[in-house]
């Protein structure tokens, strides 16, 4: 498959490899919990307190996106523009650094970890991203740092010797071709990490990611011995793909003929949620399509994203009355949905409410009302 990282060689086919899915200590007889960016539903994502909420919480998995410094250094952001997650604006310091930049094809304004060294951007603390729809984190804006890779796993290996189980890793690269063009490939570095924390072995509990096919054959081209996970949006293509001038969209690789091709390179795909269980007109939740059969046909595992407690991301049949965006509907009843859909995981900003799930997909209702059936 041609990419934008490599040189339109083709490698052999494989196997999709037999690695587990969940950590040691973990019950690998159900679907992966991972936290999205933390426990982001109750502390600012990608934050160290974020982490280590949703490990004690329950998640199997944490979910660090990672972006450059100026200097190399992989930090964990959503995105590489802070504007929105730390308290640059109020640096005068950096009123020099805001720009516009052109970011996969698209113009975004403001400060990007890029234009700061690691030592720069340890000046900021971290804010909530959605004060409107989450006020009750932002108290705990101002507290936190902008954590390194390197610190998200030395808190994973402190944290699963403290609670005897093992708790995953499951990175993501951001924007991977664009940070390439600019001297600042993510996946060496990401490989290095990995390394020296002794977590590059087909046993142990990371997963990668990205929405670029080309960064997770990099990856594996470096040396990365975890399972790679390709992420798929609803509409659209990937970047890399549009870079190098291939017209296939997100639609086509999902094709059984485009999974088949995908499970030459990956392990899994991180659909959205809406690709396994679409939504009928009245925007309530319809029923499952076929992509869970035809990934599984084709070798490949689903893990999709991301499931939030909030109105404003629930299907119309599972919020809670009364209108208001902010307050939490049926969660549950979503992500059992789906669970019963066969996906092999799942990202959710609500690590306790994934623990309910996982635990109600016997057909046992919860207090929100009995099992969907699907």
């Amino acid at each position: 498959m041609t990419s934008g990282s490599d040189t339109g060689s083709r490698p052999p086919a494989r196997p999709v490899p037999e690695r587990p899915d969940l950590p040691r200590g973990a019950d690998r007889d159900r679907p992966l919990l991972i936290a999205h960016r933390g426990a982001s539903g109750e502390r600012p994502e990608h934050t160290l307190a974020a982490y280590e909420l949703a490990a004690r919480l329950g998640a199997d998995y944490l979910e660090p996106d990672l972006v450059s410094t100026a200097d190399g250094h992989l930090v964990v952001r959503h995105e590489n523009e802070i504007g929105g997650t730390t308290d640059i604006a109020d640096h005068p310091e950096f009123t020099d650094r805001h720009a516009t930049k052109v970011i996969d094809g698209q113009s975004v304004a403001g400060w990007f970890t890029e234009d700061l060294t690691l030592a720069e951007l340890r000046t900021l603390r971290c804010r909530e991203r959605l004060p409107d729809l989450r006020p009750g984190t932002t108290a705990y804006d101002g507290q936190f740092t902008v954590p390194t890779l390197v610190e998200v796993l030395d808190l994973r290996a402190r944290l699963s010797a403290e609670l005897g189980r093992g708790i995953g890793v499951y990175p993501e690269t951001k924007h991977p071709t664009y940070f390439r063009e600019l001297g600042l490939a993510l996946e060496q570095p990401l490989v290095a990490a990995l390394e020296s924390a002794g977590l590059n072995s087909s046993d142990a509990p990371v997963h990668l990611q990205s929405f670029e096919l080309g960064s997770l054959v990099a990856l594996r081209d470096l040396g990365a011995r975890a399972p790679l996970v390709f992420l798929v949006e609803c509409v659209g293509a990937p970047y890399d793909l549009v870079a190098a001038g291939d017209s296939r969209s997100f639609g086509d690789l999902l094709t059984p003929s485009g999974l088949a091709e995908l499970a030459r390179w990956v392990d899994a795909i991180g659909p959205h949620k809406d690709l396994v269980i679409g939504r009928e007109a009245d925007g309530s939740l319809g029923r499952p399509t076929s992509l869970v059969a035809d990934a599984h046909a084709a070798g490949l595992r689903v893990h999709p994203w991301t499931f939030r407690r909030e109105n404003t991301f629930l299907p119309t049949d599972l919020r809670s009355p009364g209108g208001d965006p902010t307050a939490a509907g049926d969660l549950v009843t979503e992500i059992r949905a789906h669970l019963a859909a066969g996906v092999d995981g799942f990202f959710t900003d609500h690590t306790d409410l994934g623990v309910q799930a996982l635990t109600r997909t016997q057909g046992l209702g919860s207090e929100n009302g009995p099992a969907r059936q699907v």
